[in-house]
């Protein structure tokens, strides 16, 4: 049983004194019964045997209740009388008892419904977020939240979930038919005209730009004997007939170069869906990208670089993440607030959720009652119970020093009057 030592220590001291307090009214009524039998044995009046009768059902009251009070915790005076210590002896019995109490008493369906239903936790939690001050604690509350998740989330685990849930994924059914499917209706949505475009331009561009490269090219395949001047001719013609056919490329949209990488590209895809052979190939290059470290590698970094961003946004206020938080509580709160059908289907499943919960859990919850109980030490807990019970308990033995006087005093009285 663990506690707060430094409240422990206060609550020992405040028992402690009531226990001297206590005891101090059982020693005065003893003290003024010595006083009033001396008094009567030296000729004293009448006054002295109502004192003497006071003082002694006072003395009587005061030890019964300190027997009573004492029996619940230990044994009085270290002697094993029957039926006492009964905290440490009955501790078991006490904690099964007080869990049918709570099932009994506190998880009845009916009643926890009610006290669901009555407590309006939507139409409330609406009002209270509709205020700035507050959604700006929900959101700094929803913020540390998120921290803690990823503080408690270790990275090896959190790596091993994205390897397994996208990484393996991604690698686990062939890429052929699904990529062949992609690029055939890119073909047909016309997505690969802009990049034919593109291509061509860049060709036709980077032809016209480097004229010294198509002269350099004719220049290695021509024979080392012939003249210079059919070198440097064949290389210009060359070089005329490549931006001619490039030009041509990037404005016929008809062109052969370009229906022949269309029809390329349209085989492709339909080999990727149908030809096993093409299917295969894909799938070796697959296994190849998929075993290469860097890859292995992705997952770990990738979980690095979102951890840290969440982390950073979590704590900058201005963040689009915090922005973000703050609009959807304030969104919920007018929702909350404004929406009755909204309210009454969540305060119906809130409702219906702990009439449940009641129902058909309330069995483990006292379990847990009993079974805490039961692992608590019988000495230690019966200390822990008196030091939270036995300030006011000591009140008991001052009451029946008081009230027993005064009982006392009336019996007295009535034998006078009797007899």
């Amino acid at each position: 049983m663990a506690g707060d030592p430094a409240t422990d220590a206060e609550r020992r001291s405040a028992l402690r004194r009531m226990k001297l307090v206590a005891t101090g009214f059982l020693v005065v009524a003893g003290i003024i019964f010595l006083f009033a039998e001396y008094s009567l044995a030296n000729g004293a009046g009448a006054w002295a045997g109502y004192v003497r009768a006071a003082s002694e059902a006072g003395m009587i009251g005061g030890l019964a209740d300190w027997f009573a009070v004492t029996a619940l915790f230990r044994h009085p005076l270290r002697i094993p009388i029957p039926h006492t210590a009964l905290i440490p002896k009955k501790k078991d019995q006490l904690g099964t008892s007080l869990g049918t109490f709570v099932g009994e008493n506190f998880l009845d369906p009916d009643m926890v419904s009610e006290k669901v239903r009555s407590a309006r936790i939507p139409a409330r939690a609406g009002e209270w977020l509709q205020d700035e001050a507050h959604r700006e604690i929900a959101s700094d509350q929803a913020a540390k939240a998120i921290r803690s998740v990823l503080a408690v989330l270790r990275d090896e685990d959190a790596t091993a979930i994205i390897e397994r849930t996208i990484v393996a994924r991604i690698a686990e059914p062939k890429w052929g038919p699904p990529a062949g499917r992609i690029l055939a209706e890119l073909l047909d949505e016309g997505r690969h005209l802009p990049l034919l475009d593109l291509m061509a331009d860049r060709a036709h561009g980077w032809v016209e730009a480097n004229p010294e490269t198509v002269d350099r090219w004719v220049r290695e395949k021509a024979p080392t004997w012939a003249p210079q001047f059919v070198n440097e001719l064949l290389s210009d013609r060359a070089y005329r007939e490549l931006v001619e056919w490039t030009w041509q490329i990037k404005v016929d949209k008809q062109h052969a170069v370009r229906l022949a990488l269309i029809g390329f590209v349209e085989d492709f895809a339909r080999d990727l869906q149908q030809d096993p052979a093409t299917m295969d190939k894909l799938e070796v290059f697959k296994a190849e990208v998929m075993n290469r470290e860097e890859v292995r590698r992705a997952a770990a970094s990738a979980w690095t670089a979102a951890k840290r961003m969440i982390v950073e946004a979590t704590e900058d206020s201005s963040s689009t993440l915090r922005v973000k938080i703050d609009d959807l509580l304030r969104r919920l709160a007018d929702l909350l607030v404004d929406d009755e059908k909204v309210r009454a289907r969540l305060d119906d499943y809130m409702t219906r959720t702990a009439a449940y919960v009641a129902v058909n859990y309330s069995g483990e919850v006292t379990s847990i009652i009993a079974e805490t109980v039961e692992r608590w030490d019988a000495d230690e807990a019966s200390e822990k119970i008196e030091l939270l019970a036995g300030k006011d308990l000591q009140f008991i033995r001052i009451n029946g020093t008081l009230v027993g006087a005064l009982v006392g005093l009336v019996i007295h009285q009535f034998t006078l009057l009797v007899f």
